[in-house]
């Protein structure tokens, strides 16, 4: 089904139709006025000979190529059904004051952003990909989509907050998982989450009631651990410890049935989302289809000109 992406160029069409109306107006005048011509031998020695109707036919494949080309103007476009690929991972970033220690080099946080700007460049293009942070509170910074772009952006751009909500890290990107568009397929997408963290909780709902409702959702939540237990942190002036918290990170990962990494390589963490499987929805797009009508209304003026030359010897 035609449909036009910018339809108020359609009123380009009538002054076309305008023209139209006019030559009909013109055509009918002359056959008045050659009814008052008295002179029938005179009129006969002017009028072309043996055209008929035939005379009519350049002008109208004229016409009919300004119809065309005023409608081409409104942007003329057919709906196509577009597959799209439905599974997804959701990278979660810590981005609490521990993250800052350096005892895994240059600090903790960067490490972490570089080992998730290398997952992001080895994931599938086709797979859906988003970005959450936490501290105090998770928030999605990129929801689920095909932009790469926009994730490596906004992981080169995390900054440092206070307090670590491990298991709202989970839930928020359970409800990102789920805001995934169905586009005619059933059921969430296949799905997995990537969460990047020097562990301990001290903020919002516990680690194990994240893993409680991933474990529920199927959705496999695979931990990556940043730090050792010597790690220290200058908070308000004074050194704080901040040992990694293995055991929380390995139990998420465990109770969900995903992985569970401290020094994880490229190679390795393809192991996240190899079996993750598949879920093929399908977008109706638009698409433009104006070079159809332009190479139609060039036909039109190309038989419009030739059936002219050939019947009367002049261009229209």
């Amino acid at each position: 089904m035609i449909r036009f992406m910018q339809p108020w160029w359609l009123l380009a069409v009538l002054p076309v139709l305008a023209l139209a109306a006019f030559y009909i107006w013109r055509q009918l005048h002359r056959r008045a006025y050659a009814m008052r011509f008295t002179n029938v031998d005179l009129l006969r020695t002017v009028a072309p000979k043996g055209l008929g109707w035939r005379r009519h036919v350049p002008a109208t494949a004229f016409l009919l190529c300004l119809l065309v080309l005023a409608t081409a103007l409104a942007r003329p476009a057919v709906d196509t059904k577009e597959p799209l690929e439905r599974a997804t991972v959701m990278l979660a970033i810590d981005v609490s004051l521990s993250m800052q220690a350096d005892d895994v080099a240059p600090n903790r946080l960067e490490a972490a952003q570089e080992a998730a700007k290398q997952f992001v460049s080895e994931l599938p293009k086709s797979y859906n990909l988003g970005l959450v942070s936490f501290a105090k509170a998770a928030n999605v910074l990129v929801p689920p989509g095909k932009d790469r772009d926009a994730v490596t952006s906004a992981i080169d751009g995390l900054v440092l907050a206070e307090a670590t909500a491990t298991g709202e890290a989970v839930f928020t990107c359970l409800e990102a998982i789920r805001s995934v568009p169905a586009d005619g397929a059933a059921g969430i997408p296949p799905a997995r989450i990537v969460l990047l963290s020097d562990g301990f909780r001290t903020s919002g709902r516990a680690v194990e009631e994240g893993a409680a409702a991933a474990q529920a959702a199927n959705v496999p939540v695979s931990t990556i651990a940043f730090g050792t237990d010597t790690g220290q942190v200058d908070i308000g002036g004074q050194l704080q410890r901040v040992p990694v918290d293995r055991m929380a990170l390995a139990e998420l990962a465990e109770t969900t049935e995903g992985y569970f990494y401290e020094a994880a390589s490229v190679s390795e963490l393809k192991k996240v989302y190899q079996d993750m499987g598949s879920s093929i929805g399908f977008r109706t797009e638009p698409r433009e289809v104006t070079q159809w009508y332009a190479g139609l209304a060039l036909l039109l003026a190309l038989c419009a000109g030739a059936l002219s030359l050939l019947w009367s010897s002049r261009m229209l």
